[in-house]
């Protein structure tokens, strides 16, 4: 199969594919004597398991692990679990810090009369906030560490 026929049967972008050659997450393809890659079927299946861990937010470092696992029949199921379980706690962390946002912008807005009068809550709650505590760097999970323009859906 060439890059486009690939990319149909695994869902996963031309340029994403391209991506993930150059980063070393799936190996290059072989190539014709034109310069065309050349994907196997087994190659097909790793853009899959790819696309479905990238649907579920795992970074690329963790697709890397879980395709290494996968890759490895000797694996322990339990090296499987561990890197799920500790993608799901960050997911819960992510989707309480969504809610606590999510609940702030309600009271703000709920507290807007939404005239034609100029007092806002909502733009004098952004005002007087008080000055951010420095944040702790923390590992970026999800998205934002792929390329920025990941164009399939699934």
């Amino acid at each position: 199969m060439n890059i486009g026929e690939a990319s149909k049967a695994s869902g996963v972008s031309t340029k994403m594919i391209r991506y993930y050659e150059s980063i070393g997450l799936i190996k290059s393809p072989l190539r014709t004597d034109s310069g065309y890659r050349v994907y196997s079927e087994n190659e097909i299946h790793a853009l899959r398991f790819i696309s479905q861990a990238r649907d579920l937010g795992f970074s690329v470092d963790q697709m890397s692990n879980l395709l290494a696992l996968w890759r490895d029949r000797s694996r322990a199921s339990a090296d499987v679990k561990d890197i799920a379980l500790e993608h799901i706690r960050v997911l819960e962390e992510k989707a309480k810090a969504l809610k606590a946002m999510s609940d702030t912008l309600r009271h703000l807005a709920n507290n807007c009369h939404g005239d034609g009068r100029p007092d806002c809550p909502i733009i004098e709650g952004f005002a007087s906030a008080a000055a951010p505590e420095p944040k702790k760097r923390q590992p970026r999970f999800g998205v934002t560490d792929i390329a920025p323009d990941r164009a399939h859906a699934g």
